[in-house]
């Protein structure tokens, strides 16, 4: 550790890369024999730390590989993947929550889904809070049969089934040449486009209005 704080600080220090270089490789050499001074019965000990400051030099310095003498550098690469896997195992382990529930009341909650099919998360989870069961109604959700909803019909298929009996209703403004405006009223049926009804007026009421809204409905 202390081998690593000194690098940094020369790192940072040097505004020359190529003499950063050199430094890494200084710090590995000067590594290494502090590692065989503590080793024993000339058998090499190599701790979690070393293999830190090891992996952490080769992440910033590949070229340290060239002055590795009590390692080999495939033994280095290879701490270096597991360290890899280890850290993205424990960055995506599962984090805590509301525990799973059992097994027999998730067939429970399927069952009374199933079998009822008009009944909906509150229902069934009324029902089960009724028979002792605690349990979250977004559980009781989750873990419902899903249904699939019945395909719906599109815009062009519904005004091609239902076009005989759909009838377009407008009322518009027309001037006069004597500069005065007519009303008129207009109702089309859609599936042929023929004229059903019109009516002109030039004193518009809600009377006149609403009469003919009743003749469209009846000509629908």
């Amino acid at each position: 550790m202390i081998g690593l704080f000194c690098f940094v600080l020369a790192g940072l220090a040097s505004p020359f890369k190529s003499k950063l270089r050199l430094e890494a490789e200084n710090a590995v050499l000067r590594h290494q024999l502090i590692v065989l001074r503590l080793s024993l019965h000339g058998r090499v000990r190599v701790t979690n730390h070393d293999r830190w400051f090891f992996i952490q030099l080769y992440r910033w310095f590949p070229s340290i590989l060239q002055v590795l003498t009590i390692i080999r550098p495939e033994t280095l690469v290879r701490w270096h993947r597991v360290g890899f896997l280890r850290y993205w195992c424990w960055k995506s382990r599962s984090p805590e929550g509301r525990p799973q529930i059992e097994t027999d009341l998730r067939a429970l909650i399927r069952r009374m889904s199933v079998e009822n099919p008009l009944w909906g998360a509150p229902r069934i989870h009324g029902e089960l809070l009724k028979l002792g069961f605690e349990v979250a109604q977004s559980s009781v959700a989750k873990y419902m049969v899903k249904r699939r909803a019945p395909p719906s019909q599109g815009w062009r298929t519904f005004l091609r089934n239902h076009a005989p009996d759909i009838a377009a209703m407008h009322c518009l403004l027309s001037p006069t040449i004597g500069f005065n405006l007519l009303y008129a009223f207009v109702i089309m049926r859609l599936d042929r486009r023929d004229l059903a009804w019109i009516n002109v007026t030039a004193n518009p009421t809600a009377e006149w209005v609403a009469r003919f809204l009743g003749m469209g409905l009846r000509v629908t």
